[in-house]
């Protein structure tokens, strides 16, 4: 009908998570509850999860979410890459709102007006919102935990190092003065016997840690280790860097191995947060 708001509504609900919204809520709580107690980091300003069916990257995402079990954010901004379409550059949606079986999101009109400048690395188009789970699978999660958030949904076309860049800029640019987390989302290495998949994966969680967009974004171009979203990864350190980021703590990791057994050829997911130490200037 006229003037109704425009929804992008959920595609993956009843494969990659439960579709309804009470065994939604108790499967996050279970996850949360599971997930090893947050260790003093200082003031949580990002996270790295995965997007995998909830079966086998939920828990590893919770340990990541259970950081923000005290926090508040005006604004959260997720950056996935694009599973199913192909496309330049970076799309933010252009509607309304997000919705999961928990109910929609509002999207953050203001943040993308800045981010959708001429000449820059961001438009609004629907191209890898459609069907894309990586933005998807992060949001009842941070429903369950957050209250009265506004979404900015970005997923990229491309992972280069100029798009990287040019979004880590303008995210530092546009983000609001207020409390704003950054998601990355991203699964990394992919159908490798475990013992390759550890060694790959345990370059790019020793990148993570040390904070560094360029050495990971080097050892991905170089084939040092993998990640399906490792522009995301690149893309929201240097944001959080231009944002007063101080450090990153990887707190989970695991291969899709270790949940059913099957350590011929796995997929590997990790969960990390990013923080601004107290008194940091």
């Amino acid at each position: 009908m006229p003037g109704a708001p425009d929804i992008r509504r959920s595609a993956v609900a009843g494969m990659f998570y439960p579709g309804d919204p009470a065994v939604l809520r108790r499967d996050i709580r279970r996850m949360l509850d599971g997930a090893p107690a947050p260790a003093p980091v200082g003031r949580i300003m990002g996270v790295v999860s995965p997007h995998a069916g909830y079966m086998y990257s939920g828990p590893t995402a919770a340990g990541a979410y259970r950081y923000l079990t005290e926090a508040r954010f005006e604004t959260v901004i997720v950056i996935a890459p694009s599973h199913r379409e192909r496309f330049a550059g970076v799309t933010v949606y252009p509607g309304d709102a997000y919705a999961t079986p928990l109910g929609p999101i509002a999207i953050d009109a203001g943040v993308r007006a800045r981010m959708v400048m001429p000449g820059g690395c961001v438009r609004a188009a629907i191209e890898g919102h459609r069907e894309e789970h990586a933005i998807e699978v992060q949001l009842p999660f941070l429903q369950q935990l957050l209250e009265g958030f506004s979404l900015v949904p970005l997923v990229m076309g491309s992972q280069d190092a100029q798009t990287c860049a040019a979004l880590g800029d303008a995210i530092g640019r546009c983000a609001p003065s207020g409390n704003v987390l950054i998601v990355a989302s991203s699964d990394l290495s992919h159908y490798l016997p475990a013992d390759r998949a550890e060694t790959l994966d345990g370059v790019a969680c020793d990148d993570i840690e040390a904070f560094d967009p360029e050495a990971l974004e080097e050892d991905l171009a170089h084939g040092a280790t993998e990640a399906c979203g490792g522009g995301p990864i690149v893309a929201a350190m240097r944001a959080l860097k231009n944002l007063g980021a101080t450090g990153m703590k990887v707190v989970d990791r695991c291969t899709s191995g270790d949940i059913t057994g099957d350590r011929r050829s796995v997929v590997g997911y990790c969960a990390a947060v990013a923080y601004r130490e107290e008194g940091a200037s």
